[in-house]
């Protein structure tokens, strides 16, 4: 029987408020296991819900617990929370220790129960957005979310979404139906909008070393979601709304993809010419002014660039305003692991083999060096292209073990014969395609690869070596 937590303000203590199991019900691996989380005015500290415990939103919790914040994490997925309780989320390694220790703690609870917002006093909501691989933005799972929030909303909550969605989503998800309940936004209940700043694989506790930018309802909303921030960021920056909070996360994402772009450009033009690409970048960034090194790659992966300027161009697509320029920006981003998979394609007719006879391995497949993370990682649609023409690929990174392509599991190899000597090693592959190396690892064994198609323009080995 599926236990449901109870909500519970007992007689005589209106300003108590309690989750916990039924009696006599088991409770699911990922909820409280029992435990209680209470609500006592002037008591303790605030209760703050993290609803969404994926790459912003765990490390999110765990900083405001260890500010000493009382923390119920919210995940309506049983998967992730089950990883985050054994130990398997993404997440830098000081991070990882301090979970490691909230995990045993009755002020860090975790559970799939949305109802638990009710007994929070502060509700910060992370639940990701997605886009569709035509660029459709996708927000129907932070829809649901935001309204059963909204359902379950009492006065004297403050709720701050830093989810990345389109221009106007704070008014639309929460203020207007919380209005709708007859809540009034800055005397029942305080909004506002935060976008979260979380670079995966970046020092622990670099969140701390970020200012937040803040666009609240109103002067109390923002007094009240400054109160929730302060503790996980090094100072607040305040905008005039939450409209100019949610345009300033698309902003930097698509200031991002824009100049990605653009070294990408460059770096196709200095194969013209024969120059390197990272010298003549790392030059141009001796300028104290004027000049942000963006650096060419396989393509762009991970949470931010590739999806969240699509919750821009999609409205002004529909209100007939492109932004012709972005727009340009992300194609040209998008096609970039189809170019890698062309130059592949040249390199291996050169041989003289039908595709079908050749062997190639994909040296890197998470979207970004140090993490273990593959959303949107250009590797995935090179193999899938690679495949599709009849390529027999491997593919090798520290990092991961295994891999969904087009629906189906690939295992990663190891090619260094002092590791592992049963499988294939660097001379049975025809073309070796770095796309990523991941830090502390050895990758001396490149060497002997008979050619290497160089993505990250730096490792300069291999027999033959060639750029993207």
């Amino acid at each position: 029987m599926t236990p449901q937590f109870l909500l519970e303000a007992p007689v005589g203590h209106q300003d108590e408020e309690t989750i916990r199991a039924r009696p006599g019900e088991p409770t699911r691996e990922t909820a409280a296991g029992g435990a209680r989380i209470t609500r006592e005015a002037g008591a303790r500290q605030p209760l703050v819900a993290v609803v969404g415990l994926g790459y912003a939103g765990l490390p999110s919790a765990i900083a405001l617990r260890r500010a000493g914040l009382r923390i119920v994490g919210i995940d309506t997925s049983s998967s992730r929370l089950s990883d985050i309780r054994s130990g398997q989320a993404e997440i830098s390694q000081g991070d990882r220790e301090d979970l490691r220790a909230h995990l045993g703690d009755e002020d860090f609870v975790l559970t799939d129960e949305l109802e638990a917002v009710h007994a929070a006093d502060r509700v910060l909501i992370c639940v990701p957005t997605t886009v569709s691989p035509q660029g459709h933005p996708n927000c129907e799972a932070l829809a649901r979310t935001c309204a059963a929030i909204v359902r379950h909303a009492r006065a004297g909550q403050t709720l701050v979404l830093t989810s990345t969605t389109h221009v106007g989503s704070t008014r639309e998800l929460l203020v207007e139906p919380l209005a709708q309940r007859g809540m009034c936004v800055g005397e029942d209940v305080f909004v506002a909008f935060s976008p979260e700043r979380i670079d995966p694989g970046a020092g622990d506790r670099e969140q701390l070393r970020c200012t937040r930018v803040v666009g609240a309802v109103t002067e109390t909303c923002f007094g009240h979601a400054a109160e929730l921030l302060r503790p996980i960021c090094q100072e607040l920056h305040r905008v005039s709304s939450p409209a100019a909070a949610e345009m300033v996360k698309l902003y930097e994402s698509s200031f991002r993809a824009v100049n990605i772009a653009l070294a990408f450009e460059m770096a196709d033009v200095c194969r013209t010419h024969a120059l390197d690409p990272i010298e003549v970048t790392d030059a141009a960034a001796t300028k104290p002014f004027g000049f942000m090194a963006h650096y060419p790659s396989a393509g762009v992966g991970g949470h931010a660039v590739g999806v969240d300027p699509h919750h821009l161009l999609q409205p002004l697509r529909e209100r007939g305003r492109p932004a012709t320029l972005t727009e340009e920006a992300m194609r040209t981003v998008a096609a970039r692991p189809r170019r890698v998979a062309q130059r592949a394609h040249e390199l291996l007719l050169r041989s003289g083999r039908h595709l079908r006879d050749v062997r190639v391995l994909v040296v890197g497949v998470t979207y970004k060096p140090g993490v273990a993370d593959c959303a949107h990682a250009p590797a995935v649609e090179i193999i899938s292209r690679l495949q599709a023409e009849g390529v027999q690929v491997d593919f090798h990174d520290p990092l991961v073990r295994a891999l969904r392509v087009d629906g189906e599991p690939m295992h990663g190899v190891d090619p260094d014969p002092r590791r592992d000597a049963s499988g294939f090693g660097p001379e049975d592959y025809e073309l070796v395609i770095v796309v990523g190396v991941q830090p502390g690892y050895d990758y001396g064994w490149l060497r002997r690869c008979p050619q290497v198609l160089d993505c990250t323009y730096r490792e300069r080995t291999g027999r033959r070596h060639f750029l993207l």
